[in-house]
Order: structure tokens, then C-alpha cells, then sequence
């Protein structure tokens, strides 16, 4: 998975007045848990803005004078009225040990279904999932070129040893179902119609000819 470094410094004093001065100063208040203690730290607000402002997944690297701790972000919180980014939580990453994390999904291809009138539904635009930080995917890529009117893509076509999906197996990742104007087709039909319609405009060419 892609890495974002964000540059910060220790926050000395954690108290509401230093806290609010930080913010006044265009900066963010965070904390880094799943160490041996919380580790405080503050960044400038647009050092956040490729890691929150995104739909793709990225672990941070935390550059700390001189230290570099990689983490995860788990919690966010904005200003009701400004959207300002109030305070950021992450969790420390270790190479042994595992993490939740939550993994945007792709649609690659067109869905047939679609082209012929059904509605596609994305159900899960994200799944949470747990793994080793060396083994977290960047994206869930989830092919629906052969999606007809009806079928479905659940959690388990998408399970794999590198991760455990948090997620029961039947939970609906994408669907199509059938729209009013929708038009059900199946190829085997399809040329069985395209016959009977010859051999019926065969008859009706007869039929004018005897007229004559």
C-alpha cells in the first residue's frame, strides 16, 4: 500500500488552551496510539489533505524530528459548521502485528445488465478488512463486464489468504437489478428470434406474392 509522510511536531502540552492555540495556528492536533504510550503530535492542516481528502488508502508516515513512526489514520473529526479537520487519531503499524483497516473497491469493465436497462447498484464502496501492514491492497478491483440483469458480487468471490474480510460472505459488494424498462436477454434466445423473425417475414413475402 502507498505511503503519505506528513511532517509534525511533539505536542509538549495537551491541555484544551494549547490545544485551541493549535488550531488558531492553522495546525492539527493528533495522537498516535498502539505504541507503548499515545504519542502527541500537531502537523499543518494542508499536510493532511492527500491522506483525507481521497477515496484511495494510504498509510502515513509520521516524521517526528528524528524519528519516523508508520501508522494508519482510525478517527477523524471535523468542525460542524467550517469542515475544518479538529483532530486526527491513528494507530502505530508493527510488521508482526495486524491492523483494521478499510480498503476502497473499483468496478472495472461495463456491466452488460446495465446496457440493457438494468440499474447497477454499489452496494460496498469500502471494506473493512484486516491484515499485516505488507500485505494491506490498495484497492478491491471487481470486474462486472459479465454482470448480467440479476447477478450479484458478494464478499466471498473476493476472499484471500493475504487478509480476512470483516465482512459476513454474503454481504452484496454490486448488483444489477432489473429497472422497468429493463430487457432481459439471453443470447441463445436471441438467435432463436432472429430464425423465427426470418421465417416469418419469409411467409409474409409469400402471402403478398399469392395476392398478386
Amino acid at each position: 500500500m502507498k505511503s503519505i509522510t506528513i511532517k509534525g511536531s511533539e505536542r509538549e502540552s495537551v491541555g484544551k488552551k494549547a490545544t485551541k492555540a493549535l488550531r488558531n495556528a492553522g495546525k492539527v492536533p493528533c495522537v498516535v496510539y498502539g505504541g507503548d504510550k499515545p504519542l502527541h503530535f500537531s502537523a499543518d492542516e494542508l499536510a493532511f489533505r492527500n491522506l483525507v481528502y481521497t477515496p484511495n488508502a494510504h498509510t502515513v508516515a509520521i516524521e517526528l524530528g528524528g524519528q519516523t513512526v508508520n501508522a494508519v489514520m482510525q478517527d477523524i473529526q471535523f468542525h460542524p459548521v467550517t469542515d475544518k479537520i479538529l483532530h486526527i487519531d491513528f494507530y502505530q503499524l508493527f510488521p508482526d502485528k495486524e491492523v483494521t483497516m478499510n480498503i476502497p473497491v473499483r468496478l472495472q469493465g461495463n456491466s452488460p445488465g446495465v446496457r440493457n436497462g438494468g440499474r447497477l447498484l454499489f452496494r460496498k464502496r469500502k471494506l473493512a478488512i484486516k491484515a499485516l501492514p505488507d500485505k494491506l491492497p490498495d484497492f478491491f478491483d471487481i470486474d462486472i463486464s459479465k454482470l448480467k440483469i440479476g447477478q450479484l458480487i458478494a464478499v466471498d468471490s473476493l476472499l484471500n489468504d493475504d487478509f480476512s474480510i470483516l465482512h459476513p460472505d454474503t454481504t452484496v459488494v454490486v448488483q444489477v437489478k432489473t429497472a422497468r424498462a429493463a430487457v432481459v436477454v439471453d443470447e441463445d434466445e436471441e438467435e432463436g428470434e432472429g430464425e423465427e423473425g426470418e421465417t416469418a417475414e419469409a411467409e409474409g413475402g409469400e402471402a403478398e406474392a399469392a395476392q398478386e
